[in-house]
């Protein structure tokens, strides 16, 4: 399974492969911004990022816990911006009460659009929600990484997982108007690319902590196996809006939850530290909670 990632180092944008081990050494190459976009978008699939790392220039060596390393979403275009958080809600099979069949004609699950890729948050990193929240809900999920060419076609680069922190109880209030303020949180990534078709079994386990201690937890599945919808469906038919194949776009496309803390009566609080272990896929990704404030009169 290839893996990659991108990060700044002092300064200057680098790339790497693998998921680094604690207190492990990392070994860096020189990319510029854009320049893995190129290679997906001229190459032949995701295998084509793995193949564009630099490897005979010159690399650096980084030790995990430097404070000069930052790392960043999949492919974000730091210098544009043209990088959208998107994604769908209602796709689990846990949120129905039978199972789709074989050839069952696809319907389009509710869609919403979150902000823009600069919004995304690293591992560690607080996210900050409204200032006066209802009943926040974590959201382990699949996130599958798209990049347009200069022609608007979408090219697949790979998934990783993030958390589409939002406000569940506004949501329920007004589900067919107050959702898009609901998602009105920070999103969580992780920067590690997988390079492979979108998973089929995803598994993990969702940790609230509180005070330093574990206050809820819980199981989770967001792979293609847990859904009720077929992915390659919903990716056809959300590219099928040509708003979102606008040239070099980046596009992280969040696939939807599983059941979490608010089906189980858990209300998660301001300080609280969501931990979202992906065991299935050997990523950890934690999160404070941080309530936003309201705007000076």
């Amino acid at each position: 399974m290839s893996i990659i990632f991108e990060c700044e180092y002092q300064g200057r944008r680098y790339a790497g492969h693998g998921i680094p081990a604690p207190g492990s050494t990392l070994t860096l190459y020189p990319v510029t911004d854009g320049q893995l976009h190129t290679a997906l978008v001229a190459g032949e699939g995701p295998e084509a990022l793995r193949d564009a790392l630099p490897e005979r220039s010159e690399p650096v060596e980084v030790a995990l816990g430097d404070p000069g390393l930052t790392f960043l979403p999949p492919l974000l275009p730091t210098a544009s911006n043209n990088a959208l958080i998107n994604g769908f809600m209602g796709t689990h099979r846990s949120k129905f009460d039978r199972a789709p069949e074989p050839d069952e004609k696809f319907t389009p699950p509710n869609y919403y659009i979150k902000g823009f890729g600069s919004w995304l948050r690293m591992p560690d990193e607080p996210l900050t929600t409204m200032a006066e929240p209802i009943w926040l809900l974590e959201e382990p999920e699949v996130v599958l990484v798209y990049a347009n060419d200069d022609e608007g076609v979408p090219h697949y680069a790979g998934y990783t997982f993030g958390n589409d922190l939002n406000d569940i109880g506004l949501h329920l209030e007004n589900p067919w108007a107050w959702t898009p303020y609901a998602k009105l949180c920070e999103t969580s990534i992780a920067p590690w690319l997988f390079l492979d078709a979108p998973p089929e079994k995803v598994t993990g386990t969702v940790t609230i902590e509180r005070d330093g201690g574990p206050a809820w937890q819980g199981p989770f599945s967001c792979g293609a196996d847990s859904l009720f919808h077929r992915i390659p469906d919903m990716a056809d038919y959300i590219f099928s809006y040509p708003h979102l194949r606008r040239p070099g776009l980046v596009n992280y496309l969040f696939l939807g939850a599983d059941k979490a803390t608010y089906h189980d009566g858990f209300r998660i609080e301001n300080g609280d530290r969501m931990v979202l272990d992906v065991s299935s896929h050997g990523v950890v990704l934690a999160n404070q909670v941080r309530y936003g404030t309201r705007a000076p009169k």
